[in-house]
C-alpha cells in the first residue's frame, strides 16, 4: 500500500491486546534490495528481545512473530518496496505498509502500536503528484520534499494514439514544438488555443480515460493530494476540464516533460506544491508565537500530555526521530521519565507518541517535522483550544 489513510491509523490506535510490536525501516526500491530482509531480520531480533522483557517465553514470541518472519524469505515482497516499511503485529493484528517516506530503523514493543513515525504522512509536509502529459506519453510521479518515483499506470493508455486510434495527421500540429527537455512554471489558463477546436473533444475524451484510470489503479493513489500538471501549454487546461481530481493546482509546469527524470520534475514541481502543502504549518507556527505566554501554547511535555488527554490540544508539533521514554498516569496527571533515554526499557512508552495519539483521537492537527522546525526548537510544542 502506498498511502496510509487516517481511518487506518484510527484502526491501529484502537487495537487492543498487548503486546503490540511496531517495526519501521527504510527500504531499497532498486539495486541492493537484498539489504532489505537483512535489516528486517535484525529488527525482528530486537523485537524478540523486547518481548522477552514482557515475560513471553521464546515459543510464545516465536508464534507471535511468525507471520513477520515469513517475509524474510519473500523475495517478491522485498523487490516491490517504496521508501519505507511499517509493520504492526499483535495477537490479533498483522499489517504491513509500503510508504513513500524514508523511515528510521525502529523496533518497539508497547501495550499499543507506536505510530508517531507515520504522522508526517498526515502533516503539512506530505506528498503530491506530478502528472506529466503529452499526446505521446503519460507519466504519474509521486513526490515529496526529498523523494520522487514513477507510479505504475497499469492498464491506462500511455498515448493518445493508443487510446483514440491513429489520428496522427489530424493532431500533428498539437505535438510539442520543441525537443528541449525543459519545463517552466506558468498559470493554467482556461480557454481555446489557436486551431485547437477541431480536436478538443478527442483530447478531452482521452484525458477522461486517463483520469478514470487513475481512480481504479491497483496501487492506491491519494486523489485528495495536490496534483501538479506538466506538459505543453495547450494540454493543461484540457486535462483540468476532463478531470475529477479535487486538487489540481492552478500553476503548472509548461513545456515538454518527455525525457525529464522524476527527480528533475519533482525539483521544479516542489516550488509549486510547497506553499499548498506547508501553508497550514506556517500559520500554526505564527499562531504559536502569538499565543506564547498566554497559557494557550506550551512546550512542556507533561502539561501537553494532560491537555492532549483532556482533548484540549488543537495543534501539536513533534520532532521526527526524537523519543522520550517513560510512563504517563492520566489519573495523577503525572509523567515519569525513564532515566536512561538511549533505548526503551520494559513497560515504558514514547511519551511524545502518546501525546500525538491522544491529539489525533480528539481531532487535533499534528505536524511531525524536523526538530529545528518545531517552535523554538523543542521536541514537542502545542497550541491549546482553551
Amino acid at each position: 500500500m502506498s498511502v496510509i489513510a487516517k481511518d487506518e491509523i484510527q484502526t491501529l490506535i484502537q487495537t487492543s491486546g498487548a503486546p503490540c510490536v511496531s517495526i519501521f525501516m527504510p527500504t531499497f526500491r532498486a539495486g541492493d534490495t537484498q539489504q532489505n530482509p537483512i535489516r528486517f531480520k535484525n529488527l525482528l531480533r530486537s523485537a524478540e528481545e523486547r518481548l522477552a522483557g514482557w515475560g513471553l517465553r521464546h515459543v510464545e514470541s516465536e508464534a507471535l512473530l511468525e507471520p513477520a518472519r515469513r517475509l524474510v524469505d519473500d523475495r517478491p515482497f522485498w523487490e516491490h518496496q517504496e521508501e519505507g516499511l511499517a509493520l504492526f503485529r499483535s495477537p490479533e493484528v498483522f499489517k504491513t505498509y509500503r510508504l513513500p517516506l524514508a523511515l528510521a530503523e525502529l523496533s518497539v514493543v508497547e501495550d499499543r502500536f507506536h505510530l508517531k513515525p507515520l504522522f508526517p504522512l498526515l502533516s503539512g509536509e506530505g506528498h503530491f503528484y506530478i502528472l506529466a502529459l503529452s499526446l505521446k506519453s503519460i507519466r504519474l510521479i509521486l513526490g515529496s520534499r526529498y523523494d520522487a518515483r514513477e507510479v505504475d499506470l497499469g492498464e491506462i493508455p500511455r498515448s493518445f494514439q493508443e487510446a483514440m486510434g491513429n489520428l496522427t495527421r489530424r493532431f500533428s500540429q498539437f505535438q510539442a514544438g520543441t525537443s528541449s527537455k525543459t519545463v517552466s512554471r506558468m498559470p493554467i489558463f482556461h480557454g481555446h488555443g489557436t486551431g485547437e477546436d477541431d480536436l478538443k473533444a478527442e483530447i478531452v475524451k482521452y484525458f477522461q480515460i486517463v483520469d478514470d484510470g487513475l481512480a481504479h489503479l491497483e496501487i492506491d493513489v491519494d486523489r485528495n493530494a495536490p496534483f501538479v500538471l506538466a506538459g505543453v501549454e495547450h494540454l493543461l487546461p484540457r486535462y483540468r476540464e476532463a478531470s475529477r481530481l479535487p486538487h489540481i493546482l492552478d500553476e503548472g509546469l509548461t513545456g515538454n516533460p518527455d525525457g525529464l527524470s522524476a527527480e528533475e520534475l519533482r525539483d521544479k514541481a516542489w516550488e509549486i506544491a510547497e506553499p499548498f502543502l506547508l501553508v497550514d504549518r506556517r500559520r500554526a507556527v505564527e499562531r504559536f508565537g502569538d499565543l506564547k505566554g498566554t497559557g494557550l501554547a506550551s512546550t512542556d511535555l507533561t502539561e501537553i500530555l494532560a491537555a492532549a488527554h483532556d482533548g484540549r490540544v488543537d495543534t501539536l508539533f513533534t520532532a521526527r526521530g526524537i523519543r522520550v521514554w517513560g510512563r504517563y498516569d492520566p489519573d495523577a496527571r503525572e509523567a515519569r521519565f525513564q532515566e536512561d533515554q538511549e533505548r526503551q526499557t520494559n513497560g515504558n512508552e514514547d511519551l511524545i507518541d502518546r501525546a500525538a495519539v491522544e491529539t489525533f483521537l480528539r481531532g487535533g492537527t499534528i505536524f511531525a517535522v524536523e526538530q529545528q522546525e518545531v517552535p523554538e526548537g523543542y521536541a514537542v510544542a502545542a497550541i491549546y483550544r482553551y
